[in-house]
């Protein structure tokens, strides 16, 4: 590899601030246990005049789209102005919350319509993103699509070749991809802070019916105040049940599963903070082991994912799992573990913990000799050595945590799709990175469904 993974070399730099990072100097001790506070600088408000406002609309006023349109409308310079969803109730709701005035509508196209809209946000379920993301794109919006980018691998291509050929800004949804957590892991790995990543453990772990997607359903919904035909799109048609509209993430023919609900925010994260196309190999286990609702995806998975060696990291396995009966009442971890250390990241935190690899031997190993024969091994050892004082130095747990001004991941992600618009420059998730992101995540449900692993080219993002 090209990066420097040496202990000199990341104390070298663990010192240097990053632009938009702050820290507070610290120095290694032979063990430390120590936290320090990232902070963000954000221009100052501006006012905005009407003709300098980007106007915002949202289709899917769903749970998702709701959060996601609250956190766009804190940036400076953004107002919501129309919202669309094939649910009544929602629409009044939506009313409920950004006011009587706004534009609502049951048909999307009424949406990319109207000339007064710069931007859309994308919040329906996953069977709907690729179309409505296309046709956006072409009607000359920016597009803030969630994820997963696609609910089948093959519909990512489409998004790439529109968003090229109408020059619009696509920014991919996984709402802490901006955050202050994944800049600092990325920029503490490439210093070498963790040597040569050798695994990583993702886990989502639920205990509760909302959790496992079994949202309530309005005593009002009927197919009057639900257009549940449209709702099925290219879905193979069925008749009208209200849970799978309302609980569609249960469903393959609407949603992903936990692969592409869950496990694309981890590959996002991963594949930026160790700069990585992702995977090529993955197999998949689990089932349905408790929530026996008429869900047709497991609520407990587990998959291993091959990543081959690169220019920017070794060659590593990756372990995610997902539990939705999790009798320990539910938590979640994101570890990059390597030669030298482990990084535990989190949106708002990132913990740091290097140990001292233990290269001699014991008394466990030692008890089969006698006392002249353990100690010449000794002195062969200390002759050797294998344990310098280096490698006992500079051992222990360092703990990077936002400041409590911060304002989030999923400000930052939508600070950053709005900066994009205004000034033509780039986003953090791109239609390329989104389809890479996601790719790797459907290959859970590939292999899971199959019942064998799969294989996947992660530079022309197809399946092999």
């Amino acid at each position: 590899m090209k990066k420097e993974t040496s202990r000199r070399s990341f104390l070298k730099k663990a010192t240097i601030s990053t632009a938009m990072l702050t820290a507070t100097p610290y120095i290694f001790s032979n063990s430390y246990d120590e936290k320090i506070v990232l902070s963000r600088t954000y221009q100052g408000s501006k006012s905005y005049t009407a003709n300098d406002r980007i106007n915002l609309a949202l289709i899917g006023t769903g749970i998702q789209g709701i959060y996601d349109t609250q956190s766009a409308l804190r940036i400076a310079g953004v107002q919501l102005v129309a919202a669309c969803d094939l649910y009544t109730g929602r629409l009044e709701r939506a009313k409920e919350l950004w006011g009587g005035s706004i534009f609502v509508t049951r048909d999307y196209r009424k949406i990319l319509e109207r000339k007064d809209i710069d931007a859309v946000i994308v919040a329906t379920p996953d069977h709907w993103h690729q179309k409505i993301t296309v046709e956006a794109l072409k009607a000359g919006k920016h597009v803030y699509c969630e994820k997963p980018m696609v609910q089948k691998f093959e519909e990512g291509q489409a998004i790439i070749k529109a968003q090229q050929n109408y020059g619009k800004i696509c920014q991919v949804g996984s709402q802490g991809m901006s955050s202050l957590g994944n800049e600092k892991a990325k920029q503490l790995y490439e210093e070498g802070a963790i040597g040569d990543i050798v695994m990583l453990d993702m886990y989502n772990d639920r205990y509760s019916a909302e959790g496992a997607w079994q949202y309530p359903i309005p005593p009002d919904a009927n197919l009057n105040t639900v257009d549940f035909d449209t709702f099925l799109g290219k879905a193979p048609k069925v008749p009208y049940e209200p849970k799978r509209f309302f609980r569609w993430r249960n469903y393959q023919d609407y949603g992903t599963g936990v692969a592409g609900d869950l496990f694309v925010h981890a590959f996002s994260t991963l594949n930026h903070v160790i700069s990585s196309n992702g995977p090529n190999r993955a197999m998949a286990t689990g089932g349905l082991r408790y929530w026996n609702d008429g869900r047709d995806v497991p609520d407990v998975s587990i998959t291993l994912y091959d990543y081959p060696k690169t220019e920017t990291h070794a060659a590593f396995n990756a372990v995610f799992r997902i539990n939705f009966i999790a009798g320990n009442g539910g938590g979640g971890g994101f570890k990059l573990i390597g030669t030298e250390g482990e990084m535990e990241v989190g949106q708002n935190e990132v913990k740091l913990t290097r140990s001292k690899l233990g290269m001699l031997p014991s008394s466990y190993s030692m008890v089969a000799y006698t006392e002249a024969t353990q100690e010449k091994i000794r002195k062969d050892y200390h002759k050797a050595a294998l344990e310098p004082r280096a490698s006992s130095l500079n051992t222990g747990t360092t703990v990077w945590k936002a400041s409590n001004d911060y304002r989030g991941g999923h400000y930052d992600h939508f600070h950053n799709f709005f900066n994009a618009i205004r000034t033509k420059g780039e986003v953090v998730q791109d239609p390329t990175f989104g389809l890479r992101a996601a790719g790797a995540a459907l290959l859970a449900n590939e292999s899971y469904f199959k019942n064998r692993p799969v294989d996947w080219d992660s530079t022309a993002m197809k399946l092999i």
